[in-house]
């Protein structure tokens, strides 16, 4: 994905009806229609729906990230299994995925009112009070982007730690090292700028392929671990209940369980960044991040009833010394270094793969944010260099950003073995308060009966349920992935994640009162050749 005088360019693919749809949506709210469509093998369309290159090509990269981090739902069965046991697993994956699809509806309404790439900021922009509209936009904006360099570095953190889990499995003197892990991050971190930067020019097709290798990879490890593994009964994977985690409250410690059922499904509004290259964006983004959730929760699920029923001694499995469970799992399974190194090198090859498009995504939002002044040094990563060995024009400086960020996320690892568990809270709660800002906007704007401009997607008499139902599981989501896994409560054990998280927020606010606040208006939008605020931009929406 290339960039083109300072826009996102790709190449063409639509009917005259479909792109005259698209530029109406774009002026609907302010904006002309800059980017050209993509070409993509593999469209459908009919009288309502049209799904083009683009489309496809972010429910690809979408699909990519989810399905991965289903495999990383075994990374997370130590939160689950002692804050709840196989309970937490089944129930709480289901209660996150019925959360996931609520909050997906609701985001994807208003997806389809404003199809551009801004995403949250943008529509908090025009959907919030006027006096209150620019500092809500701004503070949506930060949190995503805190959420999206947290995803990065749950990407990496699990491709280098599970490198290192196979190492212990297979040379039983290697001394395991929690610097050594965050060491092994920043090697995957300079391979993945690499990919982002020389090899930008691959990245769909790397993508593509890794899609098809991951389909494939699902089954081959699906099968030999349901045949060759011992079966716990059912009413071991449905019906029991365990509470090893030192909290006196089973309910809350299922609830504290739910930090790790909610990974595979963070990260739904990545098809609404590419909004602004996709043919029929108001129709085909919001069905496809309702689709993704539908597939990839079946999947998902999948996985998590196989692994229960197939865990075999769950003391062995937890206590591991690989750091993985299903590491263990597999071994237990095939009982052959070889055959459990190759089962789990796949997800751990696959999460890596898929950590060049979260880079990817965390990038385009940063250049994105800055090219809106909404970040620091604006002017300086909005830059677009214009790389001359591949031929393509990339926003390098906010890629080496977000690099580097991640990075600093990564160092984590060293003081505290609760470093994952930290990653996915800052994921959780930096996307989910993004999408929470909005999806309250929207329902206070409905039950005040204020006038609102949907899209052709809309959520109808069911929109105000749906909204209650998503604001009240991301506040769940949000406030319990803040607590520790256990207690008592160590500075190894402690989830730091509400230090970092805090200390990234306040860092963004206290940069936004100095200084942002002055030149930072809301997302700029073009009419004609001009631009306008977006206040001015709520206005003459509100108007139509």
């Amino acid at each position: 994905m290339g960039f083109e005088d300072g826009n996102l360019a790709v190449r063409e693919l639509s009917s005259q009806r479909y792109k005259d749809r698209d530029e109406k949506d774009m002026a609907r709210v302010g904006k002309r229609q800059r980017f050209e469509l993509p070409v993509h093998v593999g469209v459908y369309h009919n009288d309502d729906v049209y799904l083009g290159g683009g489309t496809l090509v972010s429910s690809i990269d979408y699909d990519l990230e989810s399905l991965l981090k289903a495999y990383q739902m075994d990374s997370c069965n130590a939160i689950a299994m002692a804050d709840g046991g196989s309970a937490t697993l089944v129930y709480g994956y289901i209660f996150c995925w019925i959360g996931a699809l609520v909050t997906a509806a609701s985001l994807a309404e208003m997806a389809s009112m404003v199809p551009a790439s801004s995403g949250q900021y943008h529509w908090v922009s025009m959907l919030a009070p006027k006096g209150q509209a620019v500092f809500l936009s701004w503070v949506t904006g930060w949190l995503d982007l805190i959420g999206w360099w947290a995803n990065t570095a749950v990407g990496v953190y699990f491709g280098a730690t599970v490198t290192q889990g196979l190492l212990v499995l297979n040379y039983p003197d290697y001394g395991y090292e929690r610097w050594h892990g965050t060491l092994l991050c920043f090697a995957w971190l300079v391979v993945c700028v690499l990919v982002n930067s020389v090899g930008a020019k691959l990245l769909p097709k790397i993508e593509g392929l890794i899609f098809i290798l991951h389909v494939m990879g699902f089954f081959a490890v699906l099968i030999p671990l349901t045949y060759l593994a011992p079966h716990k009964d059912a009413s071991y994977v449905f019906a029991t209940f365990t509470n090893d985690s030192g909290w006196s409250s089973a309910g809350l410690t299922w609830f504290i369980g739910l930090m790790g059922t909610n990974l595979p499904f963070i990260g739904y509004d990545g098809p609404c960044h590419m909004a602004e290259e996709v043919v029929n964006a108001s129709i085909a983004v919001p069905w496809c991040m309702i689709a993704t959730i539908i597939i990839n929760g079946t999947l998902g699920f999948a996985i998590v009833v196989a692994f229960l029923f197939c865990i075999g001694d769950v003391d062995a499995a937890l206590s591991s010394a690989t750091g993985y469970s299903y590491i263990e799992v597999f071994y237990a399974a095939t009982n052959s270094h070889a055959g459990a190194s190759v089962m789990a090198a796949i997800p751990a090859a696959l999460v890596i793969c898929a950590s060049f498009g979260f880079l990817a995504s965390s990038s385009r939002l940063t250049w994105a944010f800055a090219r809106d002044k909404g970040v620091p040094f604006s002017d300086f990563f909005a830059h677009v260099s214009h790389l001359k060995i591949t031929g393509t024009a990339l926003p390098i400086r906010a890629v080496v950003l977000c690099a580097v960020i991640t990075g600093i996320i990564c160092i984590i690892n060293i003081p505290s073995s609760a470093a994952f568990n930290a990653m996915i809270s800052l994921t959780t709660a930096g996307l989910f308060a993004s999408y929470e800002i909005a999806i309250v906007l929207m329902f206070l704007k409905k039950i005040k009966g204020e006038p609102v401009n949907y899209g052709p997607w809309r959520l109808g008499r069911w929109g105000i349920p749906i909204n209650v139902a998503a604001i009240s599981f991301l506040t769940i989501a949000i406030f319990f992935s803040f607590f520790p896994q256990g207690l008592p409560v160590t500075p190894v054990n402690m989830n730091w994640s509400a230090v970092v998280f805090s200390g990234e927020f306040f860092l963004g606010l206290g940069w936004y009162l100095i200084y942002g606040r002055k030149v930072y208006n809301g997302p700029i939008i073009e009419v004609g050749a001009g631009a306008v605020s977006a206040e001015e931009q709520f206005t003459t929406s509100s108007q139509e």
